[in-house]
């Protein structure tokens, strides 16, 4: 109260821009900081926000049977709120993925959980919303099943080939929706899997154009070298079509080497 009685109005207090930083560092503890260490293939991912905090969050989740899962996600929009909402998927489907190996089973709840959310607000409710690709791959045949929700395709190159795992459904939030359709693909020995965000191929230079598909393609077929090698040499050629200028959009990729059944 003022000196006449009036409720004073309280002003939001100033982003304090250590407090962003160090909530960029807290998520930055959410992702993994290696990759696991297995006998049939080899990951490796990388990770660089547009601003301080993003939406982009991966993992790779090893379960009781031995099965591998993959998990790429793009929350919508990038910056402070969708941190927020990375924090709550990322949360949930660590959780989700060790209790149940069925892609769907995952999704699924995962769609519900954020539905639960989105309509508390008619003005927010796309906030609770992303692309997801989460594949689960048994090692002994290397076969991966997988649901992918709107997310970029996976690309998959095989000799001189590259094969792609489309979107199987819509994003997850926007929907209600039961199940999600899933997809099988079969690997081989000498595969190199390539996941991604928009971010990668999104992002414009100085002069508006955009990296784009057809040069992503043209990278994943050429470039060679180990796993994280590939990963330093495609992050450097994008640096250099940007020319200095900042990515529009977090940029997230992750590679699978697969060596053979185990």
């Amino acid at each position: 109260m003022d000196e006449s009685g009036q409720k004073r109005s309280r002003l939001p207090r100033p982003v304090d821009p250590y407090e962003v930083k160090l909530a960029g560092e807290v998520q930055k503890l959410l992702l993994p900081k290696s990759s696991p260490l297995s006998s049939w293939c080899r990951m490796s991912a990388r990770n660089r926000m547009a601003d301080v905090l993003g939406g982009d969050f991966y993992d790779f989740i090893k379960l009781e049977d031995s099965c591998q899962v993959l998990l790429l996600g793009d929350v919508t929009g990038h910056g402070l709120h969708a941190s927020v909402v990375m924090s709550l998927m990322y949360g949930f489907i660590h959780r989700a993925a060790r209790q149940s190996c069925s892609p769907d089973a995952v999704v699924t709840d995962l769609n519900t959980f954020l539905r639960s959310f989105a309509k508390r607000s008619d003005l927010l409710d796309h906030y609770f919303s992303a692309t997801l690709f989460l594949g689960v791959v048994d090692p002994c045949t290397l076969t991966m099943h997988y649901v992918n929700a709107g997310h970029p395709a996976g690309l998959v190159r095989r000799g001189d080939e590259i094969l792609r795992l489309p979107a199987t459904s819509h994003p997850v939030g926007y929907f209600d929706r039961e199940h999600f359709q899933v997809g099988t693909f079969q690997f081989t020995a000498a595969d190199r899997f390539l996941l991604y965000t928009d971010g990668l191929v999104d992002s414009p230079n100085q002069q508006g154009e955009m990296f784009g598909a057809e040069r992503l393609d043209d990278a994943f077929r050429r470039l060679n070298g180990g796993h994280m090698v590939f990963l330093d040499r495609l992050f450097a050629e994008i640096d250099t079509f940007l020319a200095g200028q900042a990515p529009f959009d977090d940029c997230t990729a992750i590679v699978m080497d697969l060596h053979r059944a185990t």
